[in-house]
């Protein structure tokens, strides 16, 4: 496909024009950032994984009636997505206390917290996306009362579909971010599922080790980022034996034969 005219640069993306009025073509980058971006780098092929991992839990999400931006995917870095206005409200979905919640509130990192936690953060990052009440939400007036009650709703149900999907193979969904769009149809709009749903974004802990399979090996120093990454592709069946590589060297070949 040409390329077509940028649209946003963003840390882990690339939004470019769709070939048709109303899609936007979001590219996947290996650039890996921390902290608000004040740590930055690279994991190889992390693109690559992200946007077959979120291809494949999209996907899924549509088969449970969960509305999504996502078309198709284009290649091994580039998919579909329908344009939206994204909801400045980035919904952090919490089922095992970790990270900032464990450092704001005293509780250990890895407690099961007694039922689902929904968090909300404002989508500002020269304020670092500070956290928000549902009040505040409401008060400047960033999503309705009904958008709200549509967002939380999904997000307790793409929780419940995604929680089982990894424990079926192994892994601990702890955390995870959503976030929401708004799909004009006129002056009449609804909110759908937006962005992306990857290791990026979500806390996965093997279930028998609790190794970190996520973007906290990059925050915290561990090492074996790429290799977490992969391994959580391998399990959902989205890499061969092969791994990365084979999936690199065909998509080249392809490329080679003009496919």
């Amino acid at each position: 496909m040409s390329r077509r005219r940028q649209i946003y640069e963003g840390k882990a993306k690339i939004l470019y024009e769709g070939p048709e009025p109303g899609t936007i073509i979001q590219y996947f980058k290996d650039d890996a950032t921390a902290f608000n971006a004040e740590k930055k780098g690279t994991i190889s092929g992390k693109g690559v994984i992200n946007n077959r991992v979120s291809e494949h839990i999209f996907s899924q999400l549509t088969h449970i009636g969960i509305p999504s931006h996502f078309i198709r995917r284009l290649n091994m870095r580039e998919q579909l997505v329908k344009q939206v206005e994204i909801v400045p409200i980035e919904v952090i979905v919490r089922n095992v206390a970790a990270g900032s919640l464990s450092k704001r509130v005293g509780i250990e990192e890895g407690t099961p917290l007694p039922h689902t936690l929904l968090e909300y953060c404002y989508k500002d990052d020269a304020l670092g996306d500070p956290l928000v009440a549902e009040e505040h939400i409401a008060c400047f007036g960033w999503a309705t009362q009904e958008e709200m009650q549509d967002i939380s709703s999904m997000a307790i149900r793409i929780n419940d579909f995604m929680a089982g999907m990894f424990a079926g193979i192994g892994i601990r969904l702890v955390d995870f971010k959503l976030e929401f769009g708004r799909l004009f149809d006129g002056d009449f709009s609804r909110i759908i599922l937006a962005d992306e749903i990857s290791p990026d974004g979500c806390r996965l802990w093997d279930l028998e080790t609790n190794e970190k399979l996520d973007k906290d090996r990059f925050r915290r120093d561990l090492g074996g980022e790429a290799e977490a990454y992969q391994e959580v592709a391998r399990r959902m069946g989205l890499l061969p034996e092969g791994g990365l590589s084979e999936v690199l060297d065909l998509d080249s070949e392809r490329k080679k034969r003009g496919k």
